[in-house]
């Protein structure tokens, strides 16, 4: 429960702090970069409470005590991540009064909800939260990559690819590794794979228009031979001596270990250490399973 309350001295502090880079002082002139390390602690700080102001209304039981076990009957949930947050509730009923709650918290504070990022709507139409994709369909939640992530991933791709018309090709996969990489890995917990398939079509046809451009007057085979490759037992393989594109599809998909809310990252390292081990261990198992029926599928279609 995040009772803490906002010190308004300290984040007044954090709000001129500036930074200091070899060992020279840059003053802060016009508040915290969205993206910064202090960005989100000041979130923290400025929203801690919302949540207390729900609970007081309801899930306090007749002792004037917060029992959210037990007078839950709304089944209410709120999930906060810095400043985007979301409310679960049994009726839209409920949903408006909450609403009605944090716009009298926010208002206190000087801020007031984004009508573009606000809104009520049923589980089985789904919603899109940090890049994901939230929707029950029968009786299963289904997590996927929203519609806006996947379109930011592919513009990112795209404007690398354009921005490297002459760059070596080496060059150009060690650039599209790190965005496609870093894109997969964050998305490794959900339900991504045909995602991934789909990301690895429309960059395949990216290259291929990057080929194409920089080789007007040569056939597609030649074009084929230069750039792609055949490994093991998969062909079409984008890549220049040691360096290779990586495949999307290759990444495997790991559920996420949730997370005890008691433990301490500091007074309970091992508790962090053997969490993390477990971890890395199912990430290697997806791995190899996913290989192998990669090879398996190479071997039966040879």
């Amino acid at each position: 429960m995040d009772n803490i309350p906002m010190n308004k001295v300290i984040l007044n502090k954090f709000l001129k702090a500036g930074y200091v880079f070899n060992k020279e002082l840059f003053p802060t002139d016009s508040g915290v970069p969205q993206g910064g390390s202090v960005s989100p602690t000041i979130a923290n700080m400025t929203l801690d409470g919302i949540e207390r102001c729900i609970a007081e209304k309801y899930w306090m039981n007749n002792k004037g005590k917060i029992d959210k076990k037990h007078k839950n009957h709304k089944k209410i949930n709120f999930i906060r991540y810095a400043d985007d947050f979301i409310v679960t509730a049994t009726d839209k009923e409920t949903l408006v009064d909450i609403q009605r709650i944090i716009e009298d918290f926010l208002l206190k504070r000087g801020l007031q909800l984004s009508q573009e990022k606000t809104v009520i709507t049923h589980i089985s139409d789904g919603f899109d939260f940090l890049g994901w994709n939230f929707r029950k369909r029968k009786i299963k939640l289904i997590i996927t990559p929203s519609k806006k992530s996947i379109k930011k991933i592919i513009e990112s791709i795209s404007q690398t690819i354009k921005s490297n018309k002459t760059a070596e090709q080496k060059e150009l996969i060690r650039k599209l590794n790190q965005r496609i990489k870093g894109w997969c890995n964050y998305h490794q917990p959900v339900c991504a794979k045909e995602t991934f398939k789909y990301l690895n079509h429309i960059i395949w046809n990216m290259l291929w228009t990057w080929c194409k451009r920089r080789h007007p007057n040569k056939g597609n085979k030649w074009i084929a031979n230069k750039y792609w490759n055949t490994v093991e037992t998969r062909k079409w393989v984008f890549m220049e001596e040691n360096s290779r594109l990586y495949n999307a599809a290759d990444m495997p998909i790991v559920r996420h270990i949730s997370l005890k809310l008691d433990k301490h990252p500091y007074l309970d390292r091992g508790y962090f250490e053997a969490r993390k081990l477990k971890q890395r261990s199912k990430k290697k198992a997806a791995y190899l399973r996913t290989r192998a029926a990669h090879i398996f599928m190479g071997l039966s279609n040879a």
